[in-house]
């Protein structure tokens, strides 16, 4: 019989599908390189694109912080402005108040009533004076309520007295501004 060696083919054949694996191996990790760098390369530049979009966002932050800084600083000039505006019109208001006052008080005096003192605090008023008769007093005070300067007129005190031998009425009256009243419940003063 004849004998053939055959080990020879056998490790042609192990050495070729060794090779065989080695390359298909060597692929698969050249192929899984490659993947795995792509895949880097491309988070890499997601991440360099939103630090990006960071900085620019911090620096729209930084530049609407600036603008609402001014925004502050113009509404507390704005508030300051309305402040100092009240004040004048305050001062305005208060420089003829008491002239536009007292003239109403005079169309208001009937004859024979004679005023004697006038004290202005604030929104009362203390009024005292002299007149002939009571009737006189109580007339005066009634013209005074239907005015539209004073309200709540009260009598504090009347009593007689003598001057220069005639027997005549002093009184005291109290009020309150009317004008007063109405700022005080947060309605303007109707103007005149």
């Amino acid at each position: 019989m004849i004998k053939i060696n055959l080990l020879p083919v056998r490790a042609a054949k192990k050495k070729e599908t060794a090779i065989q694996q080695v390359i298909i191996a060597a692929v698969a990790v050249v192929v899984v390189a490659v993947i795995v760098t792509s895949l880097y390369i491309v988070k890499r530049v997601q991440v360099s694109t939103t630090k990006d979009d960071i900085a620019s966002a911090n620096n729209k932050i930084n530049e609407l912080k600036t603008k609402i800084g001014k925004l502050e600083e113009l509404k507390t000039l704005k508030d300051q402005v309305k402040k100092k505006l009240g004040v004048l019109s305050q001062l305005r208001k208060n420089k003829s108040g008491p002239a536009q006052r007292l003239a109403s008080l005079s169309e208001h005096t009937p004859d024979q009533l004679w005023l004697t003192a006038y004290v202005e605090s604030s929104q009362n008023v203390k009024l005292s004076g002299i007149a002939m008769t009571e009737e006189l007093t109580a007339q005066f005070m009634k013209s005074l309520e239907a005015s539209s300067d004073f309200m709540s007129v009260e009598l504090l005190v009347s009593e007689q007295t003598e001057v220069a031998g005639t027997k005549l009425k002093k009184f005291d009256l109290s009020m309150k501004l009317e004008s007063a009243s109405v700022e005080s419940l947060g309605v303007p003063a109707a103007k005149k």
